[in-house]
């Protein structure tokens, strides 16, 4: 490995950050540079580039999006919001809970952190603040609960992940030491992030429920409804099964999540226009909008970041990192906190998706060298950034709650720091327990 092109590399990306240059400049800059120190024609930059696009899966990215999109449109999150409210009944901390189990359905159609805290965050904050909880606490429980919506499938940092490793391969000596390692597919990574995210919302609710009943919080002033809930779900059948359709097919095979995201289109289009009717023209031309910039903003990361991991992986780099964490420790348990401190930290200074495309090259051979799986690497890599939407200096889900609540970022990012640890716990028994996450895809035989 070349010291100098380290320096060059990450010596270019971090001063471009710190004088404040758009995350795409700073890492095809930075790239262009190395490239430039070691003598490599330009042309081989868009070569790379075009490579990073030119994937059958990334395709799901756009369609995810324009589902999301289409699905808020329609009025499908809506009523899935709604179902929710109707579990609160007048439990101790049961709107806020409810708040949880509804970024929890909505995770399940969305695919996006953010996305899912403005959703629910406009229903459920003021309703929270109605029945007499803090602004700041339900901003807080908003926030911290949004990170679930790129935990539950579908996600979009999933697709991410998958395409970021699906060209990485264990080294010899780890297949010697620990025997074949299974291939990465975004499929596994829907599949497998099912009970991480039920866990995580399971530790969300816990911790919401011992500081609401500190607070003195209370659910809503009427009595838990059975008919209430079955009306609730009654009306908001269709979009119910929406994330039933979609999970339902990729665990039974019967389409990939590519296809999965196309059929979510349709089924969208269809609930939105034929059964509810809230869905028009004007509506779709927006969404189609919004897909356009947002999936545009997410490729132009994708191309310089390809470049960028490209260049530390032919130059060997993931090696010497993965040698040197070997080198301080050869537990398990340790560098599982190495890696999720790591990534705790980076989550609050950098978006989600270029984190994973310029950590991925180097981490995963780490993971390899450790023998962890690398679908069960995946899930502890997005789950551990997901945290990072309630941190700041970041924290998109921190500034949309803020804008709906009107409570200043400095007390929700208080409020939301308990949250955060517990994440990082029921993170760290994930990491520790690799079945959690690996048994749904095993048994469903992916």
């Amino acid at each position: 490995m070349d010291g100098y092109l380290v320096e060059i590399l990450f010596g270019t990306f971090a001063f471009l950050m710190v004088v404040g240059a758009p995350i795409t400049v700073a890492l095809g800059v930075s790239a262009l540079a190395a490239m430039w120190y070691l003598g490599d024609n330009p042309i081989k930059m868009v070569q790379m580039s075009w490579s990073s696009v030119g994937s059958f899966p990334l395709m799901a990215l756009p369609s995810f999006i324009l589902a999301g999109a289409l699905m808020e449109a329609a009025g499908l999150s809506r009523r899935l919001i709604a179902v929710a409210e109707t579990m609160a009944g007048p439990f101790t901390g049961g709107i806020s809970a409810a708040t949880v189990l509804a970024c929890l359905f909505f995770g399940a159609i969305s695919g996006s952190g953010p996305a899912t805290t403005a959703a629910v965050g406009m229903l459920m904050i003021p309703a929270m603040a109605r029945a007499g909880y803090a602004r700041g606490y339900a901003a807080s429980v908003t926030a911290a609960s949004g990170g679930l919506g790129i935990i539950i499938p579908p996600s979009i940092p999933m697709v991410i992940f998958g395409i970021s490793a699906m060209g990485l391969q264990p080294s010899p000596e780890a297949v010697e030491k620990f025997g074949t390692f299974q291939s990465v597919s975004i499929s596994k990574l829907f599949i497998a992030g099912f009970f991480p995210g039920c866990l995580m919302a399971g530790m969300l609710l816990a911790n919401n429920y011992i500081r609401c009943r500190a607070a003195g919080y209370r659910g809503s002033a009427e009595p838990l409804s059975l008919s209430k809930i079955l009306h609730a779900s009654y009306k908001g059948f269709w979009a119910i099964m929406a994330p039933v359709v979609i999970l339902g097919g990729i665990y039974t095979g019967m389409f990939t999540p590519t296809e999965a995201a196309i059929v979510a289109i349709f089924y969208t289009l269809f609930v939105g226009v034929v059964i509810y009717r809230e869905l028009n023209l004007r509506q779709m031309v927006a969404a189609l909008e919004t897909t356009t910039w947002l999936a545009g903003r997410v490729l132009l990361v994708l191309f310089t970041a390809t470049i960028f991991g490209r260049i530390l992986v032919e130059n060997g780099v993931p090696a010497v990192i993965a040698k040197g964490m070997l080198s301080l420790t050869d537990s398990l348990y340790v560098i599982w906190i190495l890696v999720i401190a790591l990534l705790l930290i980076v989550g609050m200074f950098m978006e989600t998706l270029a984190a994973i495309m310029i950590l991925v090259p180097v981490m995963l051979p780490v993971a390899y060298q450790m023998g962890i799986d690398p679908i069960h690497f995946g899930i502890v890599m997005i789950c551990t950034l997901s945290i990072g939407f309630q941190t700041p200096p970041l924290g998109e889900n921190l500034f949309i709650a803020s804008g709906i609540s009107n409570v200043s970022m400095e007390e929700i990012s208080l409020r939301a720091l308990p949250f955060a640890i517990t994440g990082a716990v029921a993170i760290y028994i994930i990491a520790c327990f690799p079945q959690i996450a690996l048994w749904l895809p095993r048994v469903v035989g992916y």
